[in-house]
């Protein structure tokens, strides 16, 4: 037998050590570095039952490698095809994070009962008749999902090679360990190495791979950072279990592009696509109030009619409280000072507090100009139309900047039934024929005039 080594690890970066310290130098956080054990045998290769034939990989001009056998899967899930960027891509692997209960192994396994490829899935955490319960509420009448109850790796490689599957789903990464690391589940040599062993797994074989994988309290993927280099995708499923809506987009794709957003409605037979996410993101009202704008954004290439609400108010204590709740705080105190600067309006002295309802965050400068006007709307207590939206940036001068992609925004807001929307003065349109109107201004003087 080989001789037993022990080494230390970072369990909050994964970086290793010979010795133990009290301090990580990569990270810099404390008490965080433990020993683990660690075995290296002579490896095999992942597949232990077949031949020990070694594929060697040989060096090919780009403008000979073949891609027309290597089309994306359809995972027949508009949602999760459009944040992938098409669907899966033949020997990929994909990892999707999120917090305990947010619904990842419900959204996994109901993408695995509607695929007509062949699925092994592959659970640590739940028994097979646990699984049936809950694949019984979402779709029970399918033969070609496969159910595995397995932590080792050896062992699930050995039932890949009898089933052949075409998608693997593994639920999840830190449940799984390898024979050829004796340190725990849920360690960083253990993911490493079980990651890699599927790595070379999927590339061999052009087989897609899923992983979940754990997050920890402070929102990052559980195990080294690593792990998110080594997977061609990072997924990150968002949203508060308060609430019936969920989000789903990548932080890292390999394959397509990082912007895209999904969005579910959980229900009691599973996870509901929401095609038109514009209408549920804009509350219902039947009246006017004072604080209100829509705003037209975009997420990827997905444009979004957004509600930003505000509420100013008379400070009770002596340092006015800013708040903001899906928007960055510090552009926030930027547009009030701009305001204060250009307009004339005194918000010094007033509480302000921001939130872009869903629960949903924005990045999109495009949205300044609707937040301006609910501040100016909730400061001068006067309700906006229910039929204006906005999609405009605000600089530092007051002037209203041009933005990207505005005649999508307003075919969109048309589409929903807005009669104006309010855009730059230097963005140029193309559209030849439109049923909203278009108020094009300049800077935030002229905005004043259709709210006070």
């Amino acid at each position: 037998m080989a001789k037993v080594k022990t080494t230390f690890f970072c369990q909050k970066c994964g970086v290793q050590y010979a010795k133990w310290q009290g301090q990580c130098n990569a990270c810099k956080a404390w008490n965080t570095i433990t020993e683990e054990v660690i075995q290296k045998p002579e490896k095999s290769d992942w597949k232990t039952t077949t031949s020990t034939i070694k594929h060697v990989s040989k060096p090919l001009k780009i403008n000979e490698i073949d891609l027309s056998e290597d089309a994306r899967l359809n995972t027949l899930d508009s949602e999760f095809n459009r944040v992938l960027g098409g669907g899966l891509v033949p020997g990929s692997l994909t990892l999707l994070g999120g917090e305990p209960g947010i619904g990842k192994s419900t959204l996994l396994l109901q993408i695995s009962l509607k695929l007509p490829y062949r699925v092994l899935y592959v659970s640590g955490e739940e028994s097979q008749k646990q699984i049936k319960m809950r694949a019984e509420r979402i779709n029970p009448n399918n033969s070609n999902c496969y159910i595995l109850t397995e932590t080792k790796t050896q062992n699930i490689f050995k039932q890949v090679e009898d089933l052949e599957p075409e998608i693997v789903i593994i639920d999840s990464i830190q449940t799984l360990h390898s024979d050829y690391i004796e340190s725990s589940s849920g360690s960083i040599s253990q993911i490493k190495e079980c990651t890699t062993e599927l790595i070379k797994f999927s590339k061999e074989t052009a087989t897609p791979v899923i992983l979940i994988g754990h997050i920890t309290k402070d929102g990052h993927i559980a195990g080294p950072k690593i792990l998110e280099h080594m997977v061609d995708t990072v997924l990150q499923f968002e949203g508060d279990r308060n609430h019936v809506f969920r989000i789903l987009r990548a932080n890292k794709n390999r394959f397509g592009s990082t912007n895209e957003l999904g969005i579910y409605e959980m229900q009691g037979s599973g996870l509901r696509e929401v095609s038109n996410p514009s209408e549920i993101l804009i509350s219902k009202k039947d009246e006017e109030l004072s604080g209100n704008a829509i705003a037209a954004t975009l997420e990827g290439m997905r444009p979004l009619m957004i509600e930003v609400q505000a509420l100013v108010s008379t400070a009770v204590y002596g340092t006015p409280q800013r708040s903001a709740t899906g928007f960055n705080a510090k552009r926030l105190n930027m547009l009030l000072a701009v305001l204060e600067k250009r307009a004339g309006f005194r918000l010094g002295a007033k509480d302000v507090f921001l939130n872009i309802t869903g629960g949903i965050n924005v990045d999109d400068p495009a949205i300044d100009l609707a937040v301006v006007a609910a501040i100016l709307s909730s400061n001068e207590d006067v309700a906006l139309q229910q039929d204006f939206c906005f999609a405009s940036e605000v600089g530092l001068s007051g002037e209203i900047r041009p933005i990207q992609r505005v005649e999508q925004r307003i075919l969109e807001a048309e589409k929903l039934g807005f009669s104006t929307i309010f855009i730059s003065k230097y963005n140029k349109i193309s559209l030849k024929s439109s049923s909203i109107r278009i108020q094009m201004i300049s800077k935030i003087e002229d905005l004043i005039g259709f709210i006070v």
